[in-house]
Order: C-alpha cells, then sequence, then structure tokens
C-alpha cells in the first residue's frame, strides 16, 4: 500500500483508508512514470504541532493546513511524509463553505500533488493545482 494515516493526538475521522490509499497508487501512477516503490505517510495533528514543524523545518512562523517532505532517495521512488492540522481544516472547510471530509481529502490530494512535482507558488501553479485536487476529488468521492 503506497499510504498510511496516522493520528497524533487529534481524530481525524478518516474513513476507507485501504479505497484512500489506493486511490493515491493510481494518483501517483497518473502524474509520474518509472516509479517503482511508494510510500505516503500522513500525519494528522493540530495547529500547535504543525506551528513547531513548520518554524524548525521550513523557518515560517505562521499556521497552514499542510506541509509535505519529500523523502525519495532516488527517481524510482516516492517516499514522502506529509502532515496535515485537522484544526487548519476544519477551519477552512467552514471557510469554503465544505463538509470537513471534503476538505480533509482536498489536503491530502494536494500533499500528493505536491510530491509529484505540482506546486502553488504562482497565481498559474495555484490554478493548476486546485485544477488537479478538484480532479481528485470528483474521481475519488464519486
Amino acid at each position: 500500500m503506497p499510504a498510511t494515516f496516522q493520528d497524533n493526538e487529534v481524530t481525524s475521522g478518516l474513513k476507507d483508508k485501504r479505497k484512500l490509499s489506493a486511490y493515491l497508487d493510481t494518483l501517483v501512477d497518473t502524474h509520474l512514470e518509472g516509479i517503482k516503490k511508494v510510500k505516503l505517510n500522513y500525519i494528522c495533528c493540530n495547529d500547535e504541532y504543525l506551528l513547531t514543524i513548520n518554524k524548525q523545518f521550513l523557518n515560517h512562523d505562521t499556521l497552514t493546513d499542510i506541509i509535505t517532505f519529500d523523502l525519495s532517495e532516488t527517481d524510482a521512488e516516492l517516499v514522502g511524509e506529509i502532515y496535515i492540522s485537522v484544526d487548519r481544516v476544519k477551519e477552512n472547510a467552514a471557510k469554503f463553505g465544505v463538509s470537513y471530509l471534503n476538505e480533509l481529502h482536498r489536503v491530502i490530494f494536494h500533499g500528493a500533488l505536491h510530491l509529484c512535482g505540482y506546486t502553488d507558488k504562482t497565481a498559474a501553479d495555484k490554478q493548476e493545482m486546485r485544477r488537479q485536487e478538484d480532479i481528485c476529488l470528483a474521481a475519488y468521492l464519486s
């Protein structure tokens, strides 16, 4: 299985993790060629925990919903750790008028897409990232 999901002192509420893991495998296969090994570890946490990681590893003193680390050692593998703040996901879901689980899945796909090479630095990059997230949500939640 390409993905594991952990709750770090929070409850994510994720259901059917095997289905989600299989979908993430398909997502990676669709966006990257030649990958022989996929291992994604998703860690759901609170704002405080993710802020500590953001400060320690990225020198950012801001709240965020996700931080993605690419730990791949070769071009034939995709290994990553994806930290998700459940607090931010809940707040963003309310802000955007979507369900918590919808927003959580969007963020999960966002992390995988980062590992597949998508960025969100420019307005055009953000637009393409959102388009890819929407494609993933439609395919997975249908």
